[in-house]
């Protein structure tokens, strides 16, 4: 044991952890990457089925919203501050018995409730997609479907604790890399595998499993690196996996508000006119590339950093740490939000009109794109607040903001999915993250876990005088909007292009003629 210690014991680290923005920066590279890859994903599936797709993105989005909810999403914060808590103050063979015993009762959970989900694929569309009971072969598709794809739960619940691992030691490349597989098994089922089935989505529910096993053996080796890759073992009354267990409970609800809130809007939307579940899906997947690239890349590292501060017991450093993350949030989701808001037809346009996507399609989807871009800055900050409560193991407090929420989305489902249609549950859902993230904001304050350091009025002028100047380019470049569905791909794409660097060039360029530099936002406070 002495030799393996000297290899892989983390409590006796060689040499400083990265920097919270250089972390963040690798963390955003390859979700950038990822990301990227999942927009020609996307493009791919729009070419190929246009908004036919629903029945596969309902048999997508249902194992998906389990994963978010137990894995990446409950599991992911009450275990990364229990692990980091066991690194600073426990032997290493503990932390080895804590992997062990918690893998290996993630592990017979998934399985179990895997096993009992594929047994009632066919009822569960009654639950997540009840308006499709009026199309009889899409409702029956959609169960054919999600027994394919559910696995999918099992295979990614246990890359997340994998990720897990390894984002509590540090290494935050790989499972920001892990993405990437995903993206390139549905591009090839896709364009492949779709050709192996008289119904093509077939294909697709298949790329779907192999994307979760692919992206499963892909993490172990990094985790072996650690000496983290140790045999599951079954014990439920382990005192660590009890503390998991606790803080998990609650957290179910409190950090994945926003995913339930949008399989709320699924189910509604499967009511409306057909492909509002399709234009809903498109227009949210746009608006979630700055909110993965940026928000969830900061949350992932600060959640660690922020939990070995508190086992510490330094709320000054966890402070600091917090308001780093909000004024990183703000400089980046402005300009993002601006921009899906102002150029939703032209991006829209330029990356999905073309195959079986019509310019109705594109109206439909850029009307949702606004709604949810308009909640873009909402959403990237509950990335940063929630992590303020889970790096102290208190779910309790996000749990109860939580349902909250959640009541708060369904009054405006209910009173603006009638006059605005599918427009009218993206906005709700929008309007309920920004009441989610006032009330987390709030709880910090009170507790006394966060306090804004000094700067903020000047950062502040610096922040909108720079959006200003973006919004004067992005309107007077774009000209009108609806010119765009006129043109052909390669002009669209040249004209995006031109907006999105110059935009990018002039924002930055305001910014450091305000004042801001590098050294501003390198480490934790501005």
């Amino acid at each position: 044991m002495a030799e393996q210690s000297a290899e892989t014991q983390p409590q006796q680290e060689k040499s400083q952890s990265p920097g919270l923005l250089r972390s963040s920066s690798i963390v955003s590279l390859m979700t950038l990457l990822s990301r990227v890859l999942g927009l020609i994903r996307d493009m791919v599936i729009a070419q190929y089925f246009g908004a036919r797709a629903d029945a596969f993105f309902v048999a997508f989005k249902i194992p998906n919203f389990f994963r978010r909810l137990f894995a990446e999403g409950a599991f992911s914060v009450a275990f990364v501050p229990v692990l980091s808590e066991y690194r600073r103050l426990r032997p290493l063979e503990e932390v080895r018995l804590l992997v062990a015993r918690t893998s290996g009762m993630l592990g017979s959970v998934l399985l179990a409730v895997t096993l009992v989900a594929m047994l009632l694929a066919d009822y569960l569309p009654w639950v997540f997609a009840p308006g499709f009971r009026d199309d009889p072969a899409k409702f029956a598709l959609t169960g054919d479907l999600l027994r394919i794809t559910f696995p999918y739960l099992l295979f990614i619940s246990l890359t997340a604790f994998a990720s897990s691992v390894l984002n509590a030691y540090g290494r935050f490349a790989a499972p920001a890399f892990t993405p990437v597989l995903l993206n390139a098994c549905l591009i090839f089922a896709a364009v492949v595998m779709s050709q192996w089935f008289e119904e093509p989505l077939f294909g697709l529910a298949w790329g779907v499993f192999l994307a979760g096993l692919v992206q499963l053996v892909f993490q172990l080796p990094f985790v072996a690196r650690l000496g983290m890759l140790v045999r599951p073992q079954y014990q439920p009354q382990d005192e660590g996996v009890r503390r998991i267990g606790s803080l998990m409970i609650p957290a179910l609800f409190g950090v994945s508000v926003s995913q339930i809130n949008l399989l709320l809007d699924t189910l509604l939307a499967s009511f409306l006119e057909s492909g509002s579940v399709s234009w809903l899906y498109y227009s949210d997947r746009l608006n979630n590339l700055p909110l993965g690239v940026f928000a969830i890349a900061i949350g992932v590292v600060i959640l660690p950093s922020l939990s070995g501060k508190h086992a510490a017991n330094d709320g000054a450093a966890f402070s600091r740490t917090l308001d780093w993350a909000v004024r990183m949030v703000f400089l980046i989701a402005m300009p993002a939000a601006l921009a899906l808001v102002i150029l939703a037809t032209p991006l829209m346009a330029t990356i999905f009109f073309h195959g079986e996507i019509s310019a109705y399609d594109i109206g439909k989807m850029s009307l949702s794109l606004q709604a949810y871009g308009s909640g873009l800055l909402a959403f990237m900050l509950i990335k940063v607040l929630a992590p303020g409560y889970y790096a102290r193991q208190d779910t309790r407090t996000p749990v109860k903001i939580g349902i909250q929420a959640m009541v708060v989305n369904m009054v405006l489902n209910l009173a603006l999915v009638f006059p605005l249609q599918h427009v009218g549950l993206a906005l709700a859902t929008s309007l309920s993250a920004y009441y989610n993230v006032f009330m987390l904001y709030r709880g910090l304050r009170r507790q006394g876990a966060y306090q804004h350091q000094s700067g903020w009025p000047a950062f502040a002028f610096k922040l909108l005088l720079a959006c200003g100047a973006l919004v004067g380019l992005m309107i007077w470049l774009m000209g009108n909007a609806a010119d765009w569905l006129s043109w052909p791909t390669a002009e669209r794409a040249g004209w995006m292009a031109l907006i999105v660097i110059s935009g990018m060039l002039l924002y930055v360029a305001v910014l450091v003629v305000a004042g801001l530099r590098l050294r501003h936002i390198r480490g934790e406070v501005f």
